[in-house]
């Protein structure tokens, strides 16, 4: 048999194995998602015919100093019904340092389900949780100071049991989550109870995230010099709107509203964004989808890139004013799409950045 001959056969047969397993896997993640186009994925992905994935970038999330992988892993909805260590542990093998959980009373069992990676990997990751501040005023009220004495106290108690779930003794970051009122963002109480937290080791770094109001909460929160991340819902059309799933009605466009982001930044203050593209896949009762919604943002050089329109949102708002982004990861075939939109979002904007420099 000669040479030639016997390296046909060779790579025949491993053609034959790659695509039996992508057959073989395919079908299992098809019966268990129902989703054609990621069992495809999961079938490549496992026969080793997907293509590699880019390097990551990185971006040091303000006075943290932690130089953050541009993408984090938003493990809330992911972790929440169940354990997902194979995403978890292929996105960090692929360059993802950044984690972010939350507290079991809004994401049942998610920190539990993150604890068997952290024991393994908690010195290789920054480690962010997060617990809503329990009190019932509305957005637009002011909070008094026994509000906000019993506000702080429940929020110390959340964390308690954060650390509990996630069997560690301290996390690297912990918010004020889903936050929308300003007084808040500006209580002394609120503010003593972070130190208080800080001072035990239970904690290095505050933070806050918000879908509503959020203008005003940052503005509040780059006033108060206390916070050193703030995880903002942003889109490509301005600031995302929590109650009606859409842009919020006369905002601004996010390239207007680059200098409150870079105020933010130079205060020192790290930025993250959320629900980049949530508008984009629309809802059920309007039809689902709205995949050009964005576009007119956009110039050439990212329409025509080979990205999905998730892709392009994310890329768009990493280059237009924050360090990175959080999104939730529940398939290989999303966590591919966000890595790659992350790690080359600079790419499509190489001629805006030659015009500053």
């Amino acid at each position: 048999m000669t040479t030639s001959l016997l390296k046909r056969i060779t790579a025949t047969r491993r053609k034959l194995i790659q695509y039996g397993t992508l057959v073989g896997v395919g079908a299992t993640s098809l019966i268990k998602s129902g989703d054609v186009t990621a069992s495809v994925f999961d079938g490549k992905e496992a026969a080793g015919l997907n293509p590699a994935l880019p390097a990551m970038r990185y971006q040091t999330l303000g006075r943290t100093g932690h130089n953050s992988s541009r993408l984090i892993f938003g493990c809330g909805a992911t972790l929440s019904g169940g354990r997902q260590d194979h995403l978890l542990n292929a996105a960090l093998d692929a360059g993802v340092n950044t984690f972010d959980v939350g507290f079991q009373h809004y994401y049942s069992d998610a920190e539990k389900n993150l604890a068997p990676f952290l024991q393994k990997h908690r010195d290789d990751i920054f480690l962010i949780s997060k617990a809503l501040v329990p009190s019932k005023i509305e957005w637009d009220e002011v909070i008094t100071v026994s509000q906000a004495k019993a506000a702080a106290q429940g929020w110390l108690k959340y964390l308690d049991e954060s650390l509990t779930e996630l069997k560690q003794d301290h996390v690297d970051a912990y918010y004020f989550m889903g936050q929308n009122n300003v007084s808040t963002i500006q209580s002394e109480e609120m503010h003593n109870a972070f130190e208080q937290a800080k001072a035990k080791g239970k904690v290095t770094y505050l933070g806050l995230s918000t879908h509503q109001n959020a203008e005003n909460v940052l503005r509040a929160a780059i006033e108060t010099d206390q916070f050193d991340l703030a995880m903002i819902a942003i889109t490509p059309g301005g600031w995302y709107d929590w109650n009606d799933r859409s842009i919020l009605d006369g905002s601004p466009k996010m390239n207007d509203l680059r200098p409150l982001l870079d105020k933010a930044r130079a205060a020192g203050m790290g930025l993250i964004g959320m629900k980049a593209g949530r508008f984009l896949a629309g809802r059920k009762w309007l039809g689902w989808g709205n995949p050009d919604v964005f576009n007119k943002y956009y110039d050439r050089p990212l329409l025509e890139a080979k990205l999905s329109e998730f892709q392009r949102s994310y890329a768009f708002v990493l280059e237009h004013g924050l360090d990175a982004v959080n999104a939730d990861m529940q398939t290989m075939q999303h966590l591919t799409e966000n890595f790659t939109a992350a790690a080359t979002s600079a790419d499509y904007f190489a001629d805006q950045i030659a015009d500053t420099a």
